[in-house]
């Protein structure tokens, strides 16, 4: 049956989104698309075979992972050049979407050639959608960084974002992070994603501590986290308010009542910018300055 859409062009590099998990959670463009190229770079041609192979499509593979991605461009580009149609998957979601594929879209948009993007499933959106958390506006973090010092750093720089933040995170690491998130940000309410629309999917909802307690050891599948900003923790948290007082009350004692010096303090265990404790204690009643 014909589909209703235009049928791709000529000389396009197509960014094909596919299931994250469910291989019938792929749209009839993309599967119409997929039949249509001349190549499909994939991640992983044994996970893009299995998804084709569900829908009966035939198509020469061409892996493109980050091992390989600045070697194998140049192919890829002439490929383009020449006026083939080539689609760009990951191993699921959107590619170039903290998976490989940026630099091919790069080089595809450098040469003046047309890239055009065949959206579909997001693990981002899909936890958004069933987290509870505000998702009218979010930051997307991507993947913290892998040591300690630094991923501790970046939380608290993150810590006065008032919007919803979301994070993937390995398997091995996520309990670590986890405690980062506890210790940094306080006791906000988070989502966890596991192993979203498979089989084995997981949703746990509650404070960082008690979303750690809940999980199976050892970790195992794809994680995505939904973190409550500081402005919906600050208006429905209580111990978080508390937590905040008591800090701000012990730095100002141990400073002999410098207040300035007791605010740098409290802020540097907190995990805030001065600003931002500045801000939240006077909401609260404080006066961070006499």
């Amino acid at each position: 049956m014909a589909a209703w859409y235009a049928r791709p062009v000529s000389g396009t590099l197509f960014v094909v989104a596919t299931p994250i998990g469910h291989l019938d959670d792929i749209s009839l463009r993309a599967l119409d698309t997929l039949r249509s190229v001349q190549c499909i770079a994939c991640e992983d041609t044994r996970r893009t075979s299995r998804l084709l192979a569900r829908h009966g499509i035939r198509a020469s593979l061409v892996s493109l992972h980050r091992f390989n991605e600045r070697e194998r461009l140049p192919s890829l580009v002439e490929r383009l050049r020449r006026g083939e149609r080539v689609a760009l998957v990951s191993d699921g979601g959107t590619p170039a979407i903290s998976d490989p594929g940026a630099r091919l879209v790069r080089a595809a948009l450098d040469a003046g050639l047309a890239v055009s993007p065949v959206p579909g499933p997001s693990a981002v959106t899909a936890l958004l959608s069933a987290c509870g958390l505000p998702a009218d506006r979010y930051v997307f973090e991507g993947f913290l960084p892998h040591r300690a010092g630094e991923r501790r750093r970046r939380l608290r720089e993150l810590a006065g974002e008032r919007r919803t933040l979301v994070l993937f995170e390995a398997p091995h690491r996520v309990l670590d992070t986890l405690r980062d998130l506890g210790e940094v940000l306080g006791p906000r309410t988070l989502v966890l994603g596991r192993e979203l629309t498979k089989r084995h999917e997981t949703i746990l909802r509650g404070r960082v501590e008690e979303v750690a307690q809940q999980l199976e050891r050892p970790v195992r599948g794809e994680i995505t986290l939904a973190v409550a900003g500081a402005e919906e923790a600050g208006r429905h948290d209580e111990p978080a308010a508390r937590r905040l007082r008591q800090a701000w009350h012990e730095a100002l004692q141990q400073s002999g009542g410098d207040r300035r010096a007791a605010l740098r303090s409290a802020a540097r265990d907190l995990g805030l910018r001065r600003a931002e404790l500045y801000r939240r204690l006077a909401e609260l009643g404080e006066t961070p300055e006499g």
